[in-house]
């Protein structure tokens, strides 16, 4: 199933939710962002994912026509299956340079090969603006939440900032997919996952302030539901002060097993 979070003078977001079946897999949503002839498809996740999303994808954009893929960061479920999308695509592999060097073992030696570093273009830690059709889409510093190197990705013209893992939440399968605005409601489903995941109260409140700055009209996080509305506002409130990663650990977390 595909949902369309924005749709206006030949620029569409679509989100991809439903992909991973049962207990097959951690949920996880997948993005495609079409501006014009362009596209750019978001954390398009591992093998599991490959075949029913590009058959999902198609529907909006061939596969062969890609532009880019872009990795928030380096895990299987974000760019497991980057050797197929570079087999049966033109794309563009957008992410960290700090896993520039890591992503090619995902990939058959024959395609670094033939295909080599010119198919990948290696985002510095202070982000970047990623030419796409008539716009941009902004790569936004987010390390150490979780990954060293990580980024989230923010559509100027929808105002829509898919986060990553920040922001994500634990859902049962089948769940509709729709803005939450309730985050109080809400937050038992995101707080054990970000008090793990989250690397420190220090750089999720860094993070939350540049998003501040951005008055995104939703954060579509890569797991679970999006946030909107009021939630918005509460989420960054709540982040900004949520002891989290190496805050929580202490010498007790780092001794010798009996």
């Amino acid at each position: 199933m595909s949902v369309v979070l924005h749709d206006s003078d030949g620029h569409r977001c679509i989100v991809f939710n439903d992909l991973v079946r049962g207990d097959d897999g951690i949920q996880a949503n997948q993005f495609l962002i079409i501006d014009g002839a362009q596209s750019a498809l978001l954390d398009p996740g591992g093998a599991l994912l490959y075949t029913p999303l590009s058959m999902a994808v198609s529907r909006y954009v061939q596969p062969k026509a890609l532009t880019y893929i872009l990795a928030s960061h380096q895990d299987p479920d974000i760019i497991g299956a980057v050797d197929r999308w570079l087999m049966h695509s033109p794309a563009t592999v957008v992410c960290s340079k700090l896993w520039g060097r890591f992503v090619p073992h995902s990939v058959p030696h024959y395609q670094n090969a033939s295909k080599g570093q010119d198919r990948y273009l290696l985002l510095p830690d202070a982000g970047a603006s990623i030419p796409l059709g008539d716009t941009v889409i902004k790569a936004l510093p987010a390390h150490f939440l979780h990954s060293v190197g990580n980024f989230s990705f923010y559509d100027p013209i929808s105002r829509l900032l898919f986060s990553g893992d920040v922001g994500s939440s634990m859902v049962a399968h089948g769940q509709p997919y729709a803005p939450v605005e309730d985050f109080a409601a809400h937050v038992h489903r995101m707080e054990g996952f970000h008090r793990r995941y989250m690397g420190s109260r220090r750089v999720a409140r860094f993070w939350a302030d540049m998003v501040r700055g951005l008055d995104p009209v939703m954060i579509v996080p890569q797991h679970g539901l999006p946030l909107s509305g009021p939630a918005i506002g509460a989420f960054l409130d709540w982040l900004s002060n949520l002891e989290c990663g190496v805050d929580r650990m202490g010498p007790e977390d780092y001794r010798v097993p009996a």
